[in-house]
């Protein structure tokens, strides 16, 4: 397995929003019913009716990645319009979220809400997951052990849910903080081998912490239902490109992890407190902040942080020609911040959430953008 030769795939979840008032609707299953005449089985509903998920297929080169995001995104926005509706992507609701939310129909569904009671209240989380094609389990844990201690700097780079319901939470990811109330969520364990996942895994739904392996919500976790990685830990990006920077710098670490790997490297071993306090800073600070340097225990700018994380995929990048990609991503959210910035400055313009929306709506699908 070469490093240019590893396959990506994205799913994406996304709000549906009404124009006029900027709140959320409930209309996910309409619109899901409509979208699939295009994208078939590659979109579907969520947890509650006010999302939508969609999925690329598995792809070796980034620009077709791209361009799959980017029609993806089109065919689920020109569906919630025949609603006379619009997308969002968001890593949380900004307007009209409703407690408990209106949640979708379906036996797994209830048996959620019947589990897990409030704890689906806040559900409305929407997330992006990268999916990396892996030849087996061992291989994909001890991936995971290897990238884990990077795992604050993706919620940092991709922070897009400071608005949570008509408030400013002080969060740049407040997804993540509603996300780690779950028995299972978060950095996933240092795995020693497939049994010890494998016996662990029977530990926690013997004692009903998740209903079963699709219920795992760590960061990191090999994919239940396709042979690949799974990297849960990001917010719903603002915008196609960068959703594209994300699977690329992930695509990236995969790599990295394999070279080391096979070199007999062994993967970091931070202490799970200081990881756990090093995804909150993360969370609270995105790259405006502080970011725990984990080699050092030591506060270290967010944005060096990044930067470490890229010289140590650096090589990856060359190797799979994504390195322009990743350079000009990440100049641009150096300037111009990530989505929990952007949306910031948004509602500075005129102290407004309903400009937080707009804002929103034009970046997800800039085609598809509303009118009015």
């Amino acid at each position: 397995m070469t490093a240019d030769s590893l396959t990506v795939g994205v799913e994406e979840e996304y709000l549906l929003v009404d124009p006029v008032t900027r709140e959320v609707s409930s209309h996910g299953p309409r619109v899901v019913a409509q979208a699939s005449s295009g994208l078939g089985d590659r979109v579907s509903t969520e947890l509650t009716r006010y999302q939508v998920e969609a999925r690329t297929e598995p792809h070796t080169a980034m620009e077709g990645l791209g361009e799959q995001i980017r029609s993806m995104r089109a065919s689920v926005a020109r569906a919630a319009g025949r609603h006379g509706l619009r997308i969002i992507s968001s890593g949380a609701p900004i307007l009209g979220q409703s407690l408990p939310p209106p949640f979708s129909d379906g036996p797994r569904y209830a048996q959620s809400v019947a589990t897990f009671r409030a704890l689906d209240d806040e559900q409305t989380a929407c997330a992006c997951h990268i999916h990396i094609g892996m030849p087996d389990l061992d291989r994909t844990l001890q991936v995971s052990n290897h990238m884990r201690p990077w795992i604050p700097v993706l919620i940092a780079l991709m922070a897009n849910s400071p608005y949570w319901a008509g408030r400013d939470t002080g969060y740049a990811s407040w997804r993540t903080m509603t996300l780690a109330r779950w028995p299972v969520a978060g950095p996933p364990p240092y795995f020693e081998s497939p049994a010890h996942f494998d016996d662990l895994i029977g530990r926690v739904i013997e004692a009903g912490a998740i209903l079963d392996r699709a219920g795992l919500y760590w960061d990191i976790r090999p994919s239940n239902h396709v042979p690949t990685l799974e990297v849960r830990v990001a917010d719903a990006p603002v915008t196609a490109d960068d959703t594209l920077l994300l699977s690329a710098v992930v695509r990236g670490m995969v790599a990295t992890a394999l070279t080391a790997i096979d070199a007999g490297e062994p993967a970091p071993h931070p202490k799970p407190e200081i990881l756990r306090g090093a995804c909150w800073r993360a969370a609270r600070d995105g790259l405006t902040g502080q970011s725990v340097d984990l080699s050092t225990g030591r506060l270290i700018p967010a944005a060096a942080r990044v930067d470490q994380l890229l010289t140590w995929i650096l090589p990856a990048l060359r190797d799979q020609g994504s390195l322009a990609l990743v350079s000009d991503g990440w100049s641009r959210l150096r300037a111009s911040g990530n989505g929990a910035d952007r949306q910031r400055v948004a509602y500075r313009r005129r102290i407004s959430l309903s400009d937080v929306v707009d804002h929103l709506i034009a970046a997800t699908t800039p085609a598809n953008r509303d009118p009015g």
